[in-house]
């Protein structure tokens, strides 16, 4: 009878929810280990229990807490499966766990504890660590999307304001590699047990990148955003009040995207010149849709910048917009390159666009545009390198390496639909483009686009007004908003991300003091589509910048001279396909062997978290010692923390190099310098020899400190 029950309840799940079970074959495998077996799941709803009970192949035992067993229905749900009910908070909780796995039973354990109430991960208990280690089970790794968003969940609408749930969404158990625990010997005690639980909770976010990761195009994951997401809600908003929904930029992909194949043809390269707005994602998915590939250009570079950027990557045509070119006052510039590149206004493509081509839109397949068939390997974007060291580079990333990165940010920081996510950084910066434009329209949320990130006054009081959940920025774009907000106008906020450059601990501590808010730093770079690492509510280190997200292989090459850390080397599915150098336009040349160099100094704790000494170039011989630049900047952000300063290293003839200060603070003298150098205890070699006082340090577009401007001032200087 309850054969048939299970039966006749799982025809029913697969129909409501159309379940589909991904990974048997890792279970299969497991099967066949002669060990105890424990799997493990996220919590996200009623529903979870009952799900692996019937799509999971065996006779599973759940442990459960006795505080989900007080309810009828979660009484009458749960008697279709097996399980033991405890007292979560007691000792002897996980005993019993232990006992049923040495009895060769096939258990089941939700490492949380709870259902979540965010969406997120939540805490990882010690328990599960525990018992596996004990048991010496392996753990099985599953995965649910999709539950989350049902009605039998615990996302709680009228805390957060802006959940949306679905009474029958399709739900999805993706089930992953085994793996086992191991602590190295020696490690004991509350050591032990938290080596433990990070093990489990780095197994959890590595079970939720492969339980969300599909290989496809960007076009083909807007198209499965907006029939997995409400299609009608305004996901782009920008300070023009223009509103775009799913549906709506799936519609401009059709429509605008037609027009400019007219005008493109058989190119394959296109310059997009666009600021934050609503128009960007707009043109940016209508060339997505008939297989153009954007490059992104920053308009802040400069004509000469901007001119090589088209040669290296062959463009014949840049799209842009008439109004932008007269709000940024760009006209020379346009005047300047026409003679290389043809430039074609959108307001002028517009007006091309009948009403019959609109309905002809409305109408149209989008499934069969070319978009959606573009193998997901291939040339999505390209972006140029910052240039914050050198000359900028174009770097070429897939689709797969972008839809790659939004599911490896999503499985350490995730985004809930319709949450609001406020973007100033430029979609010319990678963190811009993934982070702030493509994750929240593919994740079904927000994003509310500002055209600059040093409006210093009117961002504040924007993320205020539209009561913004998540923010990114720099150092020196966290800055500047410190000295302008209101104590208030980051109320709304759950999380502020920093990268791109060094977060200053001065800066933590005024959002700390003044908005009680944490910032929680991370790091990427553009060849990485560009997230790396980051911490998070749940796992963070302050003056790290996290731990890598998942499916992030690494290594360390030894630097002479330097004692901590070595030079960084990463591959994963977000590394790029390759650069395109201005020497060999228009040639790809791919990472060697798929790994790519960063260029960055770092060290990484016996706990995963990544610690950034320097980059390589950024540091300087004198008198045979290397000392990093970057901790020189440290010392003195600390004396005086409200200004910017840069050091860089010219030539001397006695001792090598010396250092120079570069700031904009006209309080600093070489002896204020001294004393704080003295203060905090670093190397006689760490004190610059000379100080240079400016109006304004050198900054890029990206909020990053323009070290060869900063270069060339101080070499200038020298001179003279």
């Amino acid at each position: 009878m309850k054969w048939l029950f299970k039966s006749l309840a799982k025809l029913i799940f697969k129909l409501l929810y159309r379940v589909e079970v991904r990974g048997l074959e890792h279970y299969r495998a497991v099967k066949q280990e002669k060990q105890p077996l424990l799997i493990i799941a996220n919590h996200v709803s009623l529903l979870d229990g009952p799900l692996l009970d019937l799509f999971v192949p065996g006779e599973t035992t759940f442990m459960v807490d006795k505080s989900h067993t007080n309810k009828w229905h979660e009484r009458w749900i749960l008697a279709m499966s097996h399980y033991f009910s405890v007292d979560m908070h007691s000792p002897y909780a996980a005993k019993h766990m232990i006992e049923e796995l040495r009895t060769g039973k096939q258990c089941m354990i939700f490492p949380e504890g709870r259902i979540t109430t965010t969406g997120a991960m939540m805490k990882i208990y010690d328990g599960t660590g525990m018992v596996a280690a004990k048991s010496g089970a392996i753990l099985l790794p599953i995965h649910i999307d999709g539950a989350v968003l049902s009605r039998f969940s615990y996302l709680d609408g009228s805390r957060f304001g802006f959940i949306k749930r679905f009474w029958f969404p399709k739900i999805t158990l993706t089930i992953s590699p085994a793996q086992q625990l191991s602590v190295p010997k020696g490690v004991k005690g509350h050591d032990r047990h938290r080596l433990l639980t990070e093990q489990v909770a780095k197994i959890m976010r590595d079970s939720a990148y492969l339980g969300a990761i599909q290989k496809k195009s960007l076009f083909t994951a807007l198209l499965q955003a907006k029939s997995k997401f409400r299609a009608g809600d305004i996901c782009v908003e920008d300070i023009n009040h223009q509103e775009l929904t799913l549906k709506k930029i799936v519609l401009a992909a059709k429509v605008l995207g037609k027009a400019l194949h007219k005008e493109l043809k058989d190119e394959k390269r296109v310059g997009l010149m666009l600021p934050n707005v609503s128009g960007m994602p707009a043109s940016f998915f209508a060339l997505q849709a008939y297989g153009y590939v954007p490059a992104m250009i920053n308009f802040t570079a400069g004509k000469n910048v901007i001119r090589s950027a088209c040669q290296t990557a062959e463009l014949k045509t840049i799209i842009t917009s008439q109004r932008f070119i007269d709000a940024f006052g760009l006209q020379e510039l346009v005047e300047e390159l026409s003679s290389d590149v043809r430039f074609i206004v959108l307001e002028e493509v517009r007006e091309s666009i009948g009403t019959l081509d609109k309905l002809g839109g409305m109408l149209a397949s989008a499934k069969s545009l070319p978009g959606n068939r573009l193998d997901p390997e291939s040339e999505a974007v390209v972006l140029f390198t910052s240039g914050s060291e050198g000359a900028p580079k174009g770097v070429v990333l897939s689709h797969n390496n972008i839809v790659s990165n939004i599911e490896q940010i999503s499985a350490m920081l995730n985004l809930m639909p319709n949450e609001q996510l406020f973007n100033a950084l430029p979609t010319f910066h990678c963190f811009g483009l993934t982070a702030g434009m493509l994750w929240p329209i593919l994740k079904g949320a927000r994003v509310f686009f500002y055209p600059s990130p040093v409006h210093y006054h009117q961002v504040p009081e924007l993320v205020y007004q539209k009561n913004a959940r998540l923010i990114f920025g720099t150092d020196t774009f966290f800055t500047g908003y410190a000295r302008k907000a209101n104590p208030y106008d980051f109320y709304s906020m759950r999380a502020l991300v920093a990268g791109a450059e060094r977060l200053r601990p001065e800066t933590r501590q005024v959002y700390a003091e003044k908005f009680h808010q944490p910032i929680y730093e991370g790091y990427g770079v553009t060849e990485t589509t560009p997230v790396l690492s980051v911490n998070i509510p749940t796992s963070f280190k302050h003056g790290s910048v996290g731990m890598f997200v998942p499916m992030i292989e690494h290594r360390l090459e030894p630097i002479p001279g330097i004692k901590e850390g070595g030079r960084l080397f990463v591959k994963g599915p977000n590394v790029m396909l390759g650069y395109l150098m201005p020497d060999k336009p228009g040639v790809l040349q791919p990472p060697s062997g798929g790994w790519h160099d960063t260029g960055d100094i770092v060290d990484i704790d016996q706990d995963g978290f990544v610690w950034i000494k320097g980059r390589a170039k950024r540091f300087a011989k004198i008198g045979g010692e290397m000392v990093s630049l970057t901790a020189v900047e440290a010392y003195i952000n600390q004396a005086s923390p409200e200004s910017h300063h840069a050091v860089v290293a010219i030539e001397d003839k006695r001792k090598g190099e010396q250092l120079v200060l570069v700031t904009d603070d006209h309080t600093l003298s070489r002896k204020t310098v001294i004393d704080a150098a003295r203060a905090n205890q670093v190397s006689e070699l760490m004190i610059p020899k000379t100080v240079v006082l400016v109006e304004q340090v050198p900054v890029l577009g990206t909020g990053k400190v323009d070290y060869p401007a900063v270069q060339q001032l101080v070499e200038q200087q020298s001179k003279v």
